[in-house]
């Protein structure tokens, strides 16, 4: 199969990219491992994109996909194992077959990050979680732990509050990274407990989680806390590997690209979370997209 344009990754910068390469009258496909949405579908509420008002990360999710799918792109389900990018055509290779394209955009995201202490991923699935709003019902009335400091962390916190009985945020510095509406919300919130300067050195338990043990960074002092779940937003991790000897990454791990969404391979182009940059939101993985779309569209034509 061959398109104008390969997308890889259907969440907001994948999205973007396909209504803008679409309007610029290209064809395009969009390939996705997983589910359309990217990270967006585990937010329980999106309040600021500009223009739509308060609705869930799926209804948010729901509008991209129907809006890229009605102006003609085509959104297959498949994930990418292979590419070939720095040939004329590029080529993606996925669980399904191979797709040619004169320019590939790179939207593929980023995935949490893990704590990496004893027992995570022993109770992976049994009480250890990373998605506190696909999981948090589970364990309404109960008593649950979640570690981070950005606004991913808060949110799942204020989440979990509103379900569980009492919610231990557990976070290594004396403050936190998110935003101040959020910080403010959540010391609001009686049933939340804030441990600064913390962190988890275990998940015990026996078929499921029956507790944590925390550790003070500065007083070295470490308690148990019984707890029926840990969920886990200490951040993203992108998921490059794929792409090494193809362009080029950061000592991170991301795709280095400037506001121009150019990568350092001909026709390759990069948008949303997977790239170098300062702020990952729903926002400007959606400019990226357009960016990016345009970018590529603008290269084909003289090329």
């Amino acid at each position: 199969m061959k398109y104008d344009i390969v997308i890889i990754g259907a969440g907001p910068a994948g999205l973007s990219a396909a209504v803008y390469a679409r309007r610029a009258g290209l064809t395009v496909a969009v390939l996705e491992q997983n589910i359309y949405g990217g990270q967006i579908v585990n937010t329980p509420e999106v309040e600021n994109y500009p223009g739509v008002g308060r609705q869930t990360g799926v209804e948010l999710a729901m509008a991209l996909y129907n809006q890229a799918a009605d102006t003609g792109a085509d959104i297959v389900l498949e994930g990418v194992t292979e590419v070939r990018l720095q040939q004329d055509p590029k080529v993606v290779v996925t669980t399904g077959g191979e797709y040619e394209a004169g320019a590939v955009i790179i939207a593929n995201g980023a995935k949490r990050r893990l704590l990496g202490c004893p027992g995570e991923d022993t109770f992976s699935g049994r009480g250890v979680s990373y998605c506190a709003t696909c999981d948090g019902a589970f364990f309404r009335g109960k008593e649950v732990s979640i570690v981070g400091g950005g606004n991913t962390a808060l949110e799942d916190a204020l989440f979990l509050a509103n379900n569980c009985s009492k919610v231990y945020l557990i976070h290594r510095r004396d403050q936190f990274r998110g935003s101040k509406i959020l910080v403010d919300a959540v010391v609001a919130k009686q049933n939340i407990e804030i441990l600064y300067d913390s962190t988890v050195e275990e998940v015990t338990g026996s078929d499921k989680v029956e507790a944590i043990r925390v550790r003070n960074k500065l007083s070295g002092e470490e308690q148990s806390l019984p707890v029926s779940a840990l969920f886990v937003a200490v951040g993203l991790a992108p998921e490059n590997s794929l792409f090494t000897d193809q362009v080029e990454l950061s000592e991170a791990g991301y795709i280095k690209a400037g506001e121009d969404c150019c990568t350092s391979c001909d026709g390759v182009f990069v948008a949303g979370d997977t790239r170098t940059k300062e702020l990952r939101q729903i926002v400007t993985a959606a400019a990226d997209g357009a960016v990016a779309a345009t970018a590529a569209a603008r290269w084909l034509d003289t090329h």
